[in-house]
């Protein structure tokens, strides 16, 4: 049972907020993998994907909180060769971010290079199960980011889990938004793609143990998201005073 007195502390409180909010935050590159892989899908699936995927991020990440003990010891090194010493969490963290980059690069060579008709057609015949065995995948991986970064903020469980499970409440609610719109604009999917290519990069260099504050990253995104902002916003201007 969940000790309830915290509820009383204001401190508490603000922790929960400010957990919830970056929980969300280190949520986003879980939403853009989860709707670039739900749109393979069959549109009536793509929504059964996103909620089992974000439904199962939930899980993942309130399983590993209540396993606090052996997320410590997934951080002892494994392998030491030379001045390169690994631990667990670094081996999950360099196969989530080789896989990122694979996935992404073959994902944005999809989208420049093109397909006739008989190849989209084949491509889009991708099994449920198999869709949604990569999203669970990476939510192992992304959830080892965000239950380090609770523990990291709060000391208490209760307050790191309700946190969790409103941030993902705020993704469920969101996740078909924006999958739609990234789907719908190939060139806001491009830089959803680009996006995963930026945290696979850094998920193998934080492995290696060189940490690339995710901050710099979302910065870049979303400048980069803004200015699109705008040149979709002047081609439906140019649209409406052409008819």
């Amino acid at each position: 049972m969940f000790d309830l007195t915290w509820v009383a502390d204001p401190n508490a409180w603000i922790a929960l907020a400010t957990l919830t909010v970056m929980e969300i935050v280190l949520g986003i590159d879980n939403i853009i993998f989860i709707a670039v892989l739900a749109d393979k899908l069959p549109e009536k699936q793509r929504d059964s994907a996103r909620r089992l995927g974000l439904i199962f991020a939930m899980a993942t990440r309130i399983l590993l909180l209540f396993c606090i003990a052996w997320m410590i010891r997934l951080q002892e090194p494994l392998i030491d060769f030379y001045s390169i010493a690994l631990s667990g969490r670094d081996l999950i963290m360099i196969c989530g971010g080789l896989f990122l980059l694979v996935k992404g690069t073959h994902e944005i060579h999809d989208i420049m290079e093109g397909e006739d008709a008989e190849e989209k057609e084949t491509s889009r015949k991708v099994g449920f199960g198999s869709v949604l065995f990569q999203i669970v995948l990476l939510d192992v991986v992304f959830s080892l980011d965000s239950v380090i970064t609770a523990v990291g903020m709060a000391d208490i469980l209760a307050v790191m889990v309700l946190a969790v499970i409103l941030s993902v409440i705020v993704m469920l609610i969101f996740s078909g938004s924006v999958s739609r719109f990234v789907t719908q604009h190939p060139t806001v999917k491009v830089l959803a793609l680009s996006f995963l290519l930026l945290i696979g990069i850094a998920l193998v260099a934080d492995g290696l143990g060189h940490h690339i504050p995710k901050g710099y990253i979302y910065f870049a995104m979303g400048f980069s998201a803004f200015v699109e902002a705008l040149n979709l916003r002047i081609r439906k201007m140019r649209s409406s005073r052409l008819k």
